[in-house]
């Protein structure tokens, strides 16, 4: 009779530890998903700690020495099947992309919307690229245009060119720390960056399509 009241003691023991693993599996999974759902609200990605300075300088030497190689390179001399010339407008159609973009991230994280802000961010970054990629295919291919404006229109658009340069060699380091930034969850630091980094973005963006605009009858 104590045997069979010891085992089935033994037994309901066995069944109350395995009630409790199973609680305490589903307390873990339940916190998992509630961790998912919290990172998925915040944009979904999130960078490891870790130095990414030493990188974006690497960057950015890059980008800007390679730019600023194709200006005194020769033009290519081989046949081209396609008008170069069109490369000009898709450089003015990122840009405005980019500069609708930069709006719509500006406004969604005054509203405390990361996860909008993030994807047009994103967005906004995606543009800027095909910009340099398509930037650095017409340069390559062709020498650039000049200028062929008359009166107050000429001081007007060599002040636009020159801001939008020098601001453009600016921008890179800022727009790629203030993403790093940003992905690792370092607000404070973010907002400091960013307030700098959105405004001259916005005016390197605009001041894009107004350059195209002025030198688009010369090409």
């Amino acid at each position: 009779m104590r045997s069979f009241f010891a085992r089935g003691l033994q037994k309901f023991r066995y069944f109350v530890t395995k009630c409790g693993q199973i609680e305490l599996f589903w307390r873990r999974q339940s916190d998992r998903v509630k961790e998912s759902l919290e990172h998925f609200r915040n944009g979904g990605l999130r960078l490891k700690e870790k130095n990414y300075t030493p990188l974006i300088a690497v960057l950015t030497v890059v980008l800007v020495g390679i730019i600023a190689v194709l200006f005194f390179l020769p033009a290519y001399e081989g046949e081209v099947h396609f008008d170069v010339t069109i490369l000009p407008l898709l450089n003015a159609i990122f840009n405005c992309f980019t500069f609708l973009a930069l709006c719509i991230a500006l406004a969604a994280i005054l509203k405390k919307n990361v996860r909008m802000h993030r994807a047009f961010i994103g967005a906004a970054f995606t543009s800027t690229t095909l910009f340099l990629v398509s930037y650095v295919t017409y340069h390559y291919l062709t020498e650039s245009t000049k200028y062929g404006g008359e009166g107050i229109l000429r001081p007007i658009y060599f002040f636009v060119l020159l801001t939008h340069i020098v601001l453009a060699i600016v921008v890179v380091p800022l727009a790629l720390m203030s993403v790093v930034r940003g992905l690792q969850m370092k607000v404070e630091k973010h907002r400091k960056i960013a307030r700098w980094t959105m405004p001259i973005w916005l005016y390197v963006s605009f001041t894009g399509v107004v350059v195209y605009l002025m030198i688009s009858p010369y090409y």
